[in-house]
């Protein structure tokens, strides 16, 4: 029994399932969006997309074991630990894809399995190479978080190209890009040793704070937004939305301290993610419940 589910924590580990878990959930809000409703497509679609984002997750595992080798924070992961071997991991992320992209297809439309595959291709074989080569590449990179949500709206009928979503997924968008450097002044020694260009390299930790923080501000700026886009026109969305905007800046300014420290980082990593998480709650409670208010 131990064995079995020392074998399923390696697979669910080679499935980065914290991550995928979460597109998962972007694509539902899509989905919500377009719909206003719960339904068992909608269940079905966001098992599709968590299983191909699996597939390309364990992908990028064999793409990055010989880097992963050499950080600290990545060392014990499956293949440089040697807990599977990098052949089955391959295999495992081709057959996740498969069946993940023969799901999306079946619950929804081709458009939708169109979207997916190009995340896959984005993340895997533009953005995984290009980051090797050029510190500025979660920029191009962060289009992959800003697919899922349109999948999911797609998939509920709408168009990839429709403002409301493409509003949604900017949001998605923006907010990787903090997300990002903040965990790379948390692991920049990391970075480093592995041999991958970074923005620590050119700028200082302080300098570097204070863009990051300029572009958590334009995240939470998003918030104050939303009346304007017509994502809800309902006010207490609204107010909460504005709310978790200046919560959000308030909470991450620590990182605009002469004096910072790695705990900073890593408070205001933490912080970024709980705000996604509420708008995300915020955002689904308004399209399901408090669209007549």
């Amino acid at each position: 029994m131990k064995k079995i589910k020392k074998h399923i924590n390696v697979l669910l580990e080679l499935a980065k399932v914290r991550i995928t878990f979460f597109v998962a959930v972007t694509t539902s809000i899509g989905y919500l969006f377009y719909s206003k409703n719960l339904s068992i497509q909608l269940l079905v679609l966001t098992t599709g997309v968590f299983l191909l984002a699996s597939g390309s997750s364990a992908l990028n595992h064999y793409q990055e074991k010989e880097t992963d080798a050499l950080m600290l924070r990545t060392k014990s992961r499956p293949i440089p630990s040697g807990k599977i071997s990098a052949q089955l991991a391959l295999l495992f992320a081709f057959i996740l894809v498969l069946f993940g992209s023969a799901i999306i297809y079946f619950s929804s439309n081709f458009i939708s399995l169109l979207l997916g595959w190009l995340a896959l291709i984005w993340y895997n074989f533009i953005y995984t190479p290009l980051k090797k080569v050029n510190a500025l590449a979660v920029v191009p990179g962060s289009l992959i978080g800003a697919i899922p949500p349109v999948i999911g709206w797609t998939a509920a009928g709408g168009g990839p190209l429709d403002f409301e979503i493409i509003a949604l997924a900017l949001f998605f968008f923006i907010w990787q890009i903090p997300h990002f450097w903040l965990l790379l002044l948390i692991y920049s020694n990391d970075y480093e040793r592995a041999g991958f260009p970074t923005l620590t390299r050119i700028f200082s930790n302080q300098q570097l704070s204070r863009i990051t923080y300029v572009w958590i501000a334009a995240l939470s700026t998003w918030c104050l937004l939303i009346p304007a886009i017509e994502i809800t026109a309902n006010k207490i969305t609204v107010f909460v939305l504005c709310l978790l905007g200046i919560l959000l800046l308030w909470k991450t300014k620590g990182i605009l301290s002469r004096y910072i420290e790695r705990r900073i980082f890593r408070n205001a990593f933490i912080s970024i993610n709980l705000y996604v998480l509420a708008v995300i709650l915020s955002l689904s409670l308004d399209k399901l419940f408090l669209q007549e208010l």
